[in-house]
């Protein structure tokens, strides 16, 4: 069995990594001060290929594989976790977009979000619906034969403030999922209002909620068969949730990197803090949790590039992969000590920032409904 990455992924992963340490990494902590989205990071992933990573070339991507993907979100998320989030949402949505538009949506709705002058986000949860996402509640009530008005709130959107586009979950018919259609949205249109949260971590990505009051969409706009929205959207979230908990561990190794520099550095006693077993355990113990939560993430994202069954693979890295970082980089300052606890040092905001996703795109909860389903049987599990 082959663990490494081949010729051509070690390159990409090497090549990313330099890019990010170069250009992401300065504007980490600033961007977090400043508490909202620098375009200008659009353009610059744009320009590596990171927005496109999974849009065919045809419409200007790099059609790339999800482990590919991966790789870029576990670097990026290295040198700035939040900028990971672009990564995430590119990739998710134009996942959607490709298995479930036509050629006509297609080529008018790809190629701004593969060059970056598309920021794009996904709408789904609601004031009352999280994680019964099936059970929302924004309206598309029937405008004429050929479009539906919106009308509504959507809560806790990633890239919320920031976004130009949105694939929007919409009630178009009766209860329950079949009853939900997906429409991308212009979010600069008339009738759209938004509200950022200011929030523990995470505060470059502007999470916010979005109001639609009299929010006209045509059936051009529709992602879909109507009525088929929450499966075409949910499906894409499978291999995304890998992609997160690669983000996750990339910001843990990276504070783990330093933590072990720290460990070699500093003197107490006489001689380095990591010949004391009290030191150099935990760090032994985060590294071997980090390299088996890594495998298990690449393994969801092996299958499916290779069209093998991974929505367990990948409910197991988003529950484990998040928690697991958290941990990790809560190790990690704690080995600091005082150097690591200031926010001079970027480890404190990495451990706010990564606590997002123990909670965003899936709770622990869901990802072990859906592992223990798999595991026992539908009828033999919750």
């Amino acid at each position: 069995m082959h663990y490494g990455f081949d010729e051509e992924e070690e390159a990409f992963r090497a090549e990313v990594a330099r890019w990010a340490e170069k250009v992401l990494a300065p504007h980490y902590q600033s961007d977090d001060k400043a508490a909202e989205f620098r375009r200008q990071q659009a353009s610059d992933m744009a320009q590596m290929g990171l927005t496109g990573l999974r849009i065919p070339e045809e419409y200007g991507g790099q059609e790339a594989t999800a482990v590919i993907a991966g790789i870029a979100a576990e670097e990026v998320g290295r040198a700035d976790f939040n900028a990971g989030y672009l990564i995430i949402n590119t990739a998710l949505i134009s996942d959607i977009l490709v298995r479930n538009c036509h050629e006509e949506q297609k080529r008018a709705w790809l190629p701004g979000i593969a060059a970056g002058e598309i920021v794009p986000c996904i709408m789904i949860t609601e004031p009352g619906a999280g994680t019964d996402a099936a059970a929302l509640g924004l309206k598309a009530t029937p405008h004429g034969d050929d479009a539906w008005m919106l009308n509504g709130e959507k809560t806790s959107i990633t890239l919320g403030m920031a976004a130009d586009r949105a694939v929007v979950l919409a009630r178009t018919g009766g209860p329950g999922a079949r009853g939900v259609s997906a429409f991308w949205v212009d979010l600069n249109g008339p009738g759209i209002s938004r509200s950022a949260f200011d929030d523990l971590g995470a505060r470059a990505i502007g999470r916010a909620s979005i109001h639609f009051d009299q929010v006209r969409v045509t059936r051009a706009d529709l992602i879909g068969e109507e009525g088929g929205g929450f499966v075409s959207v949910m499906q894409g979230f499978d291999y995304s949730r890998a992609i997160i908990g690669l983000l996750c561990l990339g910001a843990a190794e990276q504070s783990l990197d330093e933590a072990i520099r720290w460990a070699r550095d500093r003197v107490a006693f006489g001689k380095p803090i990591g010949t004391f077993q009290g030191v150099s355990f935990p760090l032994a113990e985060c590294a071997t949790y980090v390299a088996g939560a890594r495998h298990v993430c690449y393994e969801a994202l092996w299958r499916k590039d290779n069209d093998r069954e991974h929505s367990a693979e990948a409910a197991m890295a988003k529950f484990w992969a998040p928690k697991l970082a958290v941990d990790v980089i809560h190790q990690c300052l704690l080995t600091l000590g005082h150097v690591g606890y200031s926010t001079e040092h970027k480890v404190g905001q990495r451990l706010r920032d990564v606590i997002g996703l123990e909670i965003g795109d899936g709770t622990a909860q869901v990802s072990k409904l859906v592992i223990s389903r798999n595991l026992l049987g539908r009828a033999f599990a919750p």
